[in-house]
């Protein structure tokens, strides 16, 4: 599957480089008054046009709606030919003349599905307009599966038909292993994601519920207020919809998760927040600093009666959002941190930092994974560079009651 990736991930770059490179001579024929060249180097260009313009449907899979937008855009690279693509030996579309030849196609595609290679063959049609005389199906194949094919049906020479129908046919392949890895990559995400909402420490919600009860005959108004918060929290937690969110909606809910911290234990915890504005809107995976919060008010507080003090901060550097989450805390040895990160000895300890920095490296690359610096009673510092822009990367929808705050700029303040 590894070596299937790479060479998926290889092919739109070599699409998107032969659009760029045409476009370029486009632009510089225009300017001096030349063409783009010779025959060949105008029929090249115009097959990058077609490819790249047909690939975006494919990344969604073998759909019908995507199978009609593709044959539609392929259909010129074959002249007068018709195009079709089935799923399995369903039709999917069809693009051109000799659709009442659809039913003889599709008993060369059963044959296609069952021994995996292409097959060429002769059309007799009585009907002398009929532009269809060959016709040649080619299999596509996604992780040695073979889910569909691709039929097409012409009047000139049959042997360069072949050979094209199964050159597209291996291109198809190639966007539906990325559609392919497209699935895989969002459902591991999701899966992720799940899992982490799963280590949401049923003693936090239980301690959150028993400190909001303590205060309903002292102070019914604070008990009240801690309620919507602890509502809004888990709202916001257990949401379906969005692999991202803004930074101010991922503030909001680490201000709602402090405050009822600070239920339970009071002026022990100390929360700083330095807060840049500018960055607050740039989107950043979906709970993505609630767990290196949490870790640092299980490592900050200890089970000890000591104080413990927490700085949040997220600055501007430029093209990236810089945001850093410390405590005073225990820290902890480098090498169990290493071990945690790697899934090894004490994995459970440290799931949430580990799904968090196996998700930013997903989404952004190796570049952008969690650097942690601690030792034992030096507390933790724990750092991840977001990049501001990038192409594919949106927040998910809007979260729950997420109001313009005043208090939503530059601060150096302790939490509430």
């Amino acid at each position: 599957m590894n070596g299937l990736a790479v060479a998926a991930a290889g092919a739109p770059l070599l699409f998107a480089a032969g659009l760029v490179t045409g476009r370029l001579l486009a632009r510089r024929s225009a300017r001096d008054g030349t063409d783009l060249g010779t025959p060949a180097a105008r029929a090249t260009f115009r097959t990058l046009h077609t490819a790249s313009v047909a690939a975006p449907p494919l990344r969604a899979g073998l759909t019908a709606d995507a199978a009609r937008k593709a044959v539609r855009r392929l259909r010129p690279l074959f002249g007068t030919a018709a195009l079709g693509l089935t799923v399995d030996d369903r039709l999917l579309a069809w693009e051109g003349p000799g659709r009442h030849h659809a039913d003889t196609a599709l008993d060369r595609v059963r044959a296609v599905l069952d021994t995996g290679r292409p097959h060429t063959f002769t059309v007799d049609c009585p009907d002398p307009d009929c532009p269809v005389r060959w016709g040649a199906v080619a299999p596509l194949t996604v992780d040695r599966r073979v889910p569909g094919a691709l039929v097409v049906l012409g009047a000139g020479e049959p042997a360069s038909g072949a050979r094209a129908t199964e050159e597209v046919a291996r291109w198809i392949s190639v966007q539906l292993e990325l559609a392919d890895l497209d699935r895989t990559r969002t459902g591991l995400i999701e899966a992720e994601i799940r899992a982490l909402r799963a280590q949401i420490s049923p003693h936090f919600l239980y301690n959150s519920l028993a400190a909001i009860a303590s205060f309903v005959r002292t102070d019914p108004e604070r008990a009240r207020d801690l309620l919507l918060e602890f509502a809004d929290f888990a709202r916001y937690s257990f949401r379906r919809h969005g692999e991202f969110t803004t930074l101010a909606e991922e503030l909001r809910s680490i201000e709602q998760f402090l405050e009822l911290v600070r239920a339970r234990f009071g002026p022990r915890l100390e929360v700083t927040l330095r807060i840049a504005p500018e960055v607050l809107p740039v989107a950043v995976p979906f709970l993505c600093l609630q767990p290196l919060v949490e870790n640092a008010v299980k490592h900050g507080l200890g089970d000890g009666g000591e104080r413990g003090r927490i700085t949040l901060t997220a600055r501007d550097e430029g093209a990236t959002a810089r945001i850093v989450v410390e405590d005073d805390g225990v820290g902890m040895e480098p090498d169990r941190l290493r071990r945690i990160l790697g899934g090894g000895e004490d994995a459970a300890a440290g799931i949430g930092l580990r799904n968090v920095d196996e998700r930013l490296r997903q989404v952004y690359g190796d570049d952008h994974g969690l650097v942690i610096e601690t030792g034992v009673g030096a507390g933790m510092k724990i750092t991840l560079r977001v990049p501001k822009y990038r192409p594919g990367v949106r927040d998910g929808p809007p979260g729950p009651g997420t109001p313009d705050r005043p208090d939503a700029g530059r601060s150096d303040r302790p939490a509430r």
